[in-house]
């Protein structure tokens, strides 16, 4: 069993590689490359989007080389978790100089080792574009996607080994654990989390300081701590790229939760669908057991905290509190109505907090760093940073982190890099399923719950996917409703009857065979369903339709007056034509695959519109862009 003064010990002695990747970095000069001498650590990512790229397969085949090398003394390869860019993976980063390596394959090694490694030189072509300034080459901090983030809930992913229990306590970890259970109150542990207003960050903003205090008050024999891991949003992966890259962060800021409320049992409801968020955390939990740092008698106290995982099946209801624990409770996962809060009537009839993955990601810094300096970031309102999934129609996607009330031009186009391919922004989507959508007026909103919520939308989880001019949004609601039908638990009527209706009518609306009714129809379920559903699912379904009947009603009506999809991205109502532009050489007539397409050599093609089947095989086939649609 660990004491505070042995961990300590941990930190003093691994403190100083990890220093080394944390260290100020400096332009390298393009006239004088050769790397610093002394001992150089490579990190190479491991996140599911690297992992799924070789990215094991690279640091297999790097230690490999490094050793046959007779490197292996100066140069250590380690594992560590996601960083953010996944659009330039898999990424390497070597410290001391943060030289940022980009779209890296297992071909790449010997060429890495051997000029890099033996002879001292920069693989310039694997540079990431953006490090490769005009006189100098950028270190991975000074690269705009990085340099415009702050991070709290991430700053260990990237940074160390998620696999290593030391290298966590070296970046301070455990220290907040060790300061509240030799140090604090239960009381005063409540009163800096109250003082921080750490709001939620699973979607709802629920203040988590008055959320524990509730479970503290009440006497029982028994008190549960579940981390919410169940992340099912169409393109979000926060909670999993926290889990991936710093397990134990989550791990102790259970046990800190677990001794603020009086629980001695934590459960961490996971996705089965993440095997590598899985298989790190049971080794984090292994390892903290091994340490003393979780189990019982915890650092020589008479305070015992235990951690389980459960896997989930992957329904999204199971996302939704009392849904989460109908299924931990070994039934099917349903909501139930809620007569009492959680914190007084939840796992098994007990106390029970439940916090999701970056909440508990932040409780161990606001401890140790103090609730003025959590709330010196941000808004009043809304204190820290979120941590955001950024898709769609961007440049740069991946995982950003940035203090709250930073801007949607601020995310979309100077961390993200803007729209690609010249193209216009047209909206974002946040909140998932739950969201809505946010027109380009408003992309100087500050992100935070309050103003979201004002211009009719949610941060939800912290899905951001952004659309542009080629995006449909009536067919956008329609992808969310399809979703939220699909993952609906039936229960409740309004919910499961009432989506499946609004998506028929959102389905004939994208056919062309919508009526001007179908408009109202629309408005008077969403009403409906928002009002009378039994759980935050059902409640929030309707969102997606209401925020774009609001800000792009007009496309509703093109596609109902007009029968025409102002974005050409509806299929049922495109119709492709060749225009004069057309230098009749029959690429397109060849490339149809219903023989729509007529023409002489030379000459200008013709479309048979009633024999086109709309695959748009011909617009890609024409070397001239001589075909439109509309």
């Amino acid at each position: 069993m660990k004491t505070v003064k042995e961990l300590n010990n941990i930190k003093e002695k691994v403190l100083e590689r990890i220093e080394l990747r944390k260290r100020e970095q400096k332009d390298i000069s393009l006239d004088s490359r050769n790397m610093q001498e002394g001992m150089t650590h490579v990190l190479v990512y491991g996140g599911t989007g690297c992992h799924s790229s070789n990215s094991h397969k690279i640091i297999e085949l790097l230690e490999e080389k490094v050793k046959e090398n007779g490197l292996d003394e100066h140069i250590k390869i380690s594992l560590t978790g996601c960083f953010g860019l996944c659009a330039a993976g898999p990424n390497i980063v070597i410290y001391p100089e943060g030289i940022f390596y980009s779209h890296v394959k297992l071909e790449d090694v010997d060429e890495i080792v051997e000029e890099h490694f033996k002879n001292g030189r920069i693989v310039e072509r694997l540079l990431y574009e953006e490090a490769k300034a005009e006189d100098c080459i950028k270190p991975v901090n000074e690269v705009n996607f990085y340099k415009k983030q702050t991070r709290i809930a991430l700053k260990n992913c990237g940074v160390i080994n998620p696999e290593d229990i030391d290298e966590y306590i070296a970046c301070d970890g455990y220290q907040a654990l060790a300061k509240v259970i030799t140090e604090m109150t239960q009381q005063e542990v409540i009163d800096v989390m109250k003082d921080s207003n750490l709001r939620g960050r699973g979607g709802a903003g629920f203040p988590t300081g008055r959320k524990w205090e509730t479970a503290f008050k009440y006497d029982a024999d028994k008190k549960y701590v579940i981390c919410n891991a169940d992340e099912g949003d169409p393109g979000a992966f926060m909670d999993r790229s926290i889990l991936e890259g710093d397990p134990h962060s989550v791990l102790e800021g259970m046990a800190i939760c677990g001794y603020a409320i009086g629980a001695d049992q934590g459960y961490i409801y996971v996705r089965a669908e993440y095997p590598i968020a899985v298989q790190r955390l049971q080794i984090a939990i292994n390892q903290a057991k091994e340490k003393g740092l979780l189990g019982k008698n915890i650092l020589g106290t008479d305070f015992s905290f235990d951690i389980e995982l459960r896997l989930g099946a992957g329904a999204f209801v199971c996302g939704e509190g009392t849904a989460l624990m109908e299924s931990i409770e070994g039934r099917r996962g349903m909501p139930r109505p809620k007569i009492e809060r959680t914190a007084h009537k939840g796992l098994w009839g007990k106390p029970t907090i439940i916090n999701n993955v970056e909440t508990f990601a932040n409780v161990g810094q606001i401890i140790l760093k103090g609730a003025d300096w959590f709330k010196s970031i941000g808004t009043e309102d809304s204190p820290g940073t979120k941590v955001f999934a950024l898709g769609g129609k961007v440049n740069h996607t991946g995982l950003v982190e940035v203090p709250m009330g930073a801007t949607l031009r601020d995310i979309v186009f100077d961390i993200g890099g803007g729209i690609p391919n010249g193209r216009k922004y047209k909206a974002v989507q946040t909140g998932g399923p739950s969201g809505g959508c946010i027109p380009a007026e408003y992309l100087d909103t500050p992100v935070d719950f309050a103003s979201l919520a004002k211009i009719g939308s949610i941060m939800g989880s912290g899905g951001i996917i952004v659309l542009d001019e080629t995006d449909c949004m009536v067919d956008i609601a329609r992808f969310y409703l399809d979703f939220t039908v699909a993952e609906s638990c039936g229960k409740c009527v309004p919910c499961r009857e009432g989506t499946k209706r609004m998506l028929e009518i959102l389905e004939r609306i994208t056919n062309g065979e919508g009526t001007p009714e179908d408009l109202d129809r629309l408005e008077s379920l969403a009403e409906t369903i928002t009002s009378a559903s039994l759980c935050g699912l059902g409640q929030t379904a309707a969102n997606p339709v209401i925020s774009t009947l609001k800000y792009f009603r007009e496309e509703y009506e093109a596609h109902v007056y007009e029968k025409r999809c102002p974005a050409g991205a509806c299929q049922a109502l495109l119709q492709y034509f060749i225009t004069d532009k057309c230098i009749g050489c029959t690429k397109c007539a060849r490339n149809c695959p219903v023989s729509a397409i007529s023409g002489k050599v030379k000459e200008r093609h013709v479309i048979d519109t009633e024999t086109c089947i709309k695959c748009g095989a011909c617009m890609e086939a024409c070397p001239v862009g001589a075909i439109i649609k509309k």
